[in-house]
C-alpha cells in the first residue's frame, strides 16, 4: 500500500515521502498512529502543492536576502559609545548594538544572531562583521566605534 508520511518515521522516511508499505503496517500502524495518509490522488495533489508553496517560499526569502547584500555589502555603520581613559570603552559593543545601528542607518532590519563580529569591540577604530543570513547568503560589513 502506498502513504503519504505526515511526520518523520524512524526506519521509513521523512515527512512527505511517498512510500510502499504492507497493508497491515500501514493500516495498524502508520494510518492508525495519525503518521500517514493513504495516497490517493487527491493527497498527492495536496502534498505537490505544498512543496511547491514551500519553494516558492524559500525562492522569495532568498531573493530578499540578495536585496538586504546588494544593499549593505562592503558598507560601514558607525556606532557612537562612551569611552573612559585610554580610549577605552565603558562595555562593549554588541551585536544587538549593531543590529540597532543598521536598522537606524539603512532601514534593514537583521536579527542579532545572525551577526558574527570578529572580535569583542572594547576600544574606538574599525572592525569587521560577518553577516549571514539564510539561504547561503553572506557578506562583511564594517562598524565603526567612534566616539560620542
Amino acid at each position: 500500500m502506498k502513504v503519504i508520511l505526515i511526520r518523520d518515521v524512524k526506519g521509513s522516511g521523512k515527512a512527505g515521502d511517498v512510500i510502499n508499505v504492507a497493508d497491515g503496517y500501514a493500516r495498524n500502524f502508520l494510518i492508525g498512529k495519525g503518521l500517514a495518509v493513504e495516497a490517493t490522488a487527491k493527497n498527492i495533489n495536496e502534498l505537490n502543492g505544498k512543496k511547491a508553496s514551500a519553494q516558492h517560499k524559500l525562492d522569495v526569502e532568498k531573493a530578499e536576502n540578495l536585496a538586504i547584500k546588494e544593499k549593505l555589502d562592503g558598507k560601514a555603520v558607525s556606532i557612537k559609545a562612551k569611552a573612559g581613559q585610554g580610549g577605552k570603552l565603558f562595555g562593549a559593543i554588541t551585536a544587538q548594538n549593531v543590529s540597532d545601528a543598521i536598522a537606524k542607518e539603512f532601514g534593514v532590519s537583521i536579527e542579532k544572531k545572525k551577526i558574527n563580529l570578529s572580535t569583542e569591540i572594547k576600544a574606538f577604530g574599525d572592525f569587521t562583521a560577518e553577516i549571514k543570513l539564510s539561504q547561503g547568503v553572506s557578506f562583511k560589513m564594517t562598524v565603526k566605534a567612534v566616539e560620542e
